[in-house]
C-alpha cells in the first residue's frame, strides 16, 4: 500500500510512492516503510521515539497536534486524537474483515459472552472466532493475546487474518482501557452487547462515572449506526446504556427478568447445573444448560440475543445451546474429592463478580463455602477490603492468599484484604492456600478458588511464574490421595 493510499492530505513529494510495509506505536518494532505512532501513554511521550524510529526506517510518523514537525524528516500526519487516527489507519491497511463482527463489553461475563457466542455461531456451521481474554480461538487453533482488547494494529491484523483464514464471523471483547484509547472505534461492529456494570479499573478511570463512560464507547462510537444493541434489562446502567442506543437511533434488543425481547421467567438448580425458561417474543422456551450460576444464565441470553441480532432466528439460536460448554475458568468444576466435597475455579476478581459466584455456590453445597481469594498488586487498592467483607459474609471459611502482587508488596495486599474480613486465614503461598482449603472441605462442602481462573502464570514483579488454578487443584488431589 502506497503512502499516499494511507494517508489523507498532503504528501511529501519525494515519499509520494513509498509503500507502507507496517505499522506500529513501538518504536523498537519500527523497520524499513514502517509508520510510526507516537502514542503518548502514563509512562512515556511517543515524541520522545520519534528519531529511533527514523532511524529505523519509518516513513511517516502520526502524532498529536502539539507537535512541532519542522524537523521531523519524515511525512507527518497530526491529528487532535492520534489514537483515533491510529486505528482508522489500521482498518485502512487490514481492510479485509470477517462479514460478521459484534463486541460485547461490561464489567464481567463478556469471556463467557463472546465464547457462548463462538460455540453457538460454530454450531450453526459457521466459521466462528472469538477475540478476547482467552486470546484467539477458533475452531482450528487459539493464539494469546497480552490484553482483552489488544492495540488497533494487532486488532486489525488479528480480523485480517481471520478473514484470510475463511472466517465469516466474528465476536470482541470490549474492555474499557480498549474502548478508553478508541482501539475498536474503526472495527466495523454490527451488534453490540452489554452485560452489567460493577467497579473495576478504578486505578486507571478513578472514578465510577469515567468507567460507564468509557464502557458507554462501545454503544454511542463503536457500534455502526444501522447496528443494534443487546442489554441487560436487570443492571442499574441499563438506562444509561439505553438512552445512548437511543440517541443514535440504534436498534434495542433488551434480556433478563425485565426484559422486553427476551424474558428470563425461572432458573431450577440441579445437580448437573440448570433448568431455564425463557419466552422470546410470544414464544416460550425450556433450556437445560449444564452450567452454575444464574450469572451464566443471563450470559446465555446475551450471547443468544447477539447471535439473534446477527441475522439468525430464534429457534435455531436455541437448538444450538445443545451441548454448550462452561468457558474454561468460569465457574469450572475441576475436582470431586473422596472427603465428598468439590472444587471449582473461577476468575472472579471484582467484589461483583465474587459476589455473584458465592451466591451461585450456595444452592450447590449442603454444607460449607470455603473461598480463597486475593488481589492484585499495582491495580484498584480500594477493592481489596471490600473483597474481603463479601468474602468473610458468603463464605463460612476464607483464605487471603496471593494473586498477581506484581511490583507491590505481596503481604501488605494481604493485609488490606484482610481488613473487610478479621477472621480470615493468611497463607501467602497460593499452592498452601489451595492445599489448606481443600484438606478442610468435608462432605457436601465446596471449594471456591477464586481470581485467577483460565491464567496460567502468577506475576510477581516483572516475572510470569508459571501457576494455573485448575492444573494446582488437580496436582494436589493426585498427590494427596483426594481424588473421588
Amino acid at each position: 500500500m502506497r503512502l499516499t493510499d494511507l494517508f489523507p492530505g498532503a504528501i511529501i513529494p519525494e515519499l509520494e510512492n513509498k509503500q507502507v510495509k507496517g505499522l506500529s506505536a513501538d518504536s523498537r518494532d519500527i523497520k524499513e516503510g514502517y509508520v510510526f505512532a507516537a502514542l503518548s501513554g502514563v509512562v512515556a511521550e511517543g515524541a520522545t521515539y520519534i528519531k529511533d524510529a527514523v532511524a529505523n526506517g519509518a516513513v511517516a510518523i502520526v502524532i498529536d497536534n502539539s507537535f512541532d514537525p519542522i524537523d521531523c524528516p519524515v511525512h507527518c500526519y497530526q491529528s487532535e486524537n492520534p489514537r483515533l487516527a491510529l486505528a482508522k489507519i489500521a482498518s485502512k491497511y487490514y481492510a479485509r474483515t470477517p462479514e460478521n463482527i459484534v463486541a460485547v463489553t461490561g464489567t464481567n461475563g463478556k469471556t463467557s459472552v463472546a465464547h457462548f457466542i463462538r460455540l453457538i455461531w460454530q454450531s450453526l456451521g459457521l466459521n466462528a472466532a472469538s477475540l478476547g481474554t482467552l486470546g484467539i480461538v477458533s475452531s482450528k487453533n487459539i493464539s494469546p493475546l497480552s490484553y482483552t482488547t489488544p492495540d488497533p494494529v494487532l486488532l486489525h491484523k488479528s480480523l485480517s487474518d481471520m478473514a484470510l483464514n475463511g472466517v465469516t464471523h466474528a465476536v470482541i471483547e470490549a474492555s474499557s482501557h480498549g474502548l478508553d484509547q478508541f482501539r475498536l472505534d474503526a472495527v466495523k461492529v454490527k451488534v453490540a452487547g452489554f452485560t452489567n456494570l460493577s467497579r473495576d479499573h478504578l486505578d486507571y478511570h478513578t472514578t465510577f462515572e469515567t468507567y460507564l463512560n468509557a464502557k458507554l464507547g462501545l454503544i454511542n462510537r463503536v457500534v455502526e449506526r444501522d447496528g443494534c444493541v443487546v442489554l441487560n434489562a436487570d443492571s442499574d446502567a441499563y438506562t444509561d446504556f439505553n438512552k445512548a442506543a437511543q440517541d443514535r437511533n440504534l436498534r434495542v434488543l433488551s434480556y433478563g427478568y425485565a426484559g422486553q425481547d427476551i424474558k428470563l421467567i425461572s432458573v431450577k438448580s440441579h445437580h448437573a447445573g440448570q433448568a431455564v425458561e425463557i419466552s422470546v417474543g410470544e414464544k416460550k422456551y425450556a433450556i437445560d444448560l449444564p452450567l452454575v450460576g444464574e450469572f451464566q444464565v443471563l450470559n446465555i441470553l446475551c450471547a443468544i440475543g447477539m447471535v439473534m441480532s446477527s441475522g439468525i432466528e430464534a429457534d435455531n439460536v436455541i437448538k444450538a445451546l445443545d451441548g454448550i460448554e462452561n468457558v474454561p475458568g468460569r465457574l469450572e468444576k475441576v475436582a470431586d474429592l473422596t472427603s465428598g466435597a468439590s472444587v471449582y475455579v473461577d476468575f472472579a476478581h471484582t467484589p461483583d463478580a465474587l459476589e455473584t459466584v458465592l451466591n451461585s455456590l450456595r444452592p450447590h453445597t449442603s454444607a460449607h463455602i470455603h473461598v480463597v481469594i486475593g488481589c492484585g498488586g499495582d491495580r484498584d487498592k480500594g477493592k481489596r477490603p471490600i473483597m474481603g467483607e463479601i468474602a468473610g459474609r458468603l463464605a463460612d471459611s476464607v483464605y487471603v492468599t496471593d494473586d498477581n502482587p506484581r511490583t507491590e508488596n505481596a503481604a501488605s495486599i494481604r493485609k488490606q484484604v484482610i481488613e473487610g474480613c478479621s477472621r480470615a486465614l493468611e497463607i501467602g503461598d497460593r499452592r498452601n492456600a489451595i492445599q489448606a482449603a481443600m484438606k478442610a472441605a468435608k462432605t457436601g462442602d465446596v471449594v471456591l478458588v477464586a481470581g485467577k481462573g483460565h491464567e496460567s502464570g502468577q506475576i510477581v514483579g516483572s516475572k510470569v511464574i508459571p501457576f494455573n488454578d485448575n492444573a494446582v487443584v488437580k496436582e494436589i488431589a493426585i498427590n494427596e490421595g483426594m481424588c473421588a
